[in-house]
Formats: structure tokens, sequence, C-alpha cells
């Protein structure tokens, strides 16, 4: 990001998506090009990282380098369990075929390499919208 994007969103919490290089960058691709439109977590990780996100609230997505390549704003944040997902949040999360079955399946996986699983783990979701490319 340049100095003058720094300068223009100070204290703006910035992020990677995912949980390794390869994801995230495949993630952030997604949100460039205005498929992926929401995300989530376990409740547990965005609570005990200060990043729970309310509508209105700024971030900042950076690739897998570090780089910073788009500011998004929340306009929707909620809490439910794994298994309250449902398909319009699959499909906006954009990822793999963007149904609901490829999502639970992926999104298992996901959660099982970051410290566990259960049908009904709380989560946090977001969506979020794109409103600037920085680089």
């Amino acid at each position: 990001m340049s100095a003058q994007a720094a300068e223009r969103y100070p204290g703006v919490l910035r992020f990677t998506f995912g949980d390794n290089p390869a994801l995230a960058d495949e993630l952030l691709a997604l949100v460039l090009a205005g498929k992926k439109t929401a995300t989530c977590c376990a409740s547990a990780q965005a609570e005990a990282e200060g990043w729970m996100m309310q509508p209105g609230d700024l971030s900042i997505a950076r690739d897998s380098t570090g780089v910073e390549r788009c500011l998004i704003e929340t306009v929707e944040a909620t809490r439910r369990r794994f298994n309250e997902v449902d398909a319009a949040f699959a499909f906006e999360e954009g990822e793999d075929d963007r149904t609901l079955e490829s999502w639970r399946r992926e999104h298992r996986k996901y959660f099982e390499r970051n410290g566990g699983w259960a049908e009904d783990m709380m989560l946090y979701c977001e969506r979020f919208r794109v409103i600037e490319v920085l680089s």
C-alpha cells in the first residue's frame, strides 16, 4: 500500500484470508473478482484476536506476502452455528462450486486444521463489500 493510502486508513484492521499463503491468495482473488463477498471464522478466534467487525467498519485485506490489496467495509456481522449457515451465505463466500455442500465440506476441513470442528460450533459470519482496490 502506498504511504498516502496508509495515511488515509490509520488504525484500520489489516488481515489475510485463510490459513496458508496459497489459500490467502486464492480467496483474495475471489474478493477482487467480486465473487467473494462474505467470510466466516470461529467466534472464539475472532474474539481472541479482537476482530469482531460491525457494519460500517473498514478493514484491509492483504495478499500472502503482506501487500495490502483492498479496503473492505463490513455490511453485516452475525453469529450463527456451523449447521445454521445457509445456501445464500455459502454462495456469497464464493468458494468451490458455491454450494452449501461444498461450503460445509471445505469449512469443516479448515476448522479441523485450526483448532477443531463441531456441527454446532459458533461462527462469526461477515458480509462485506470492496470499497477500494489499493494495489
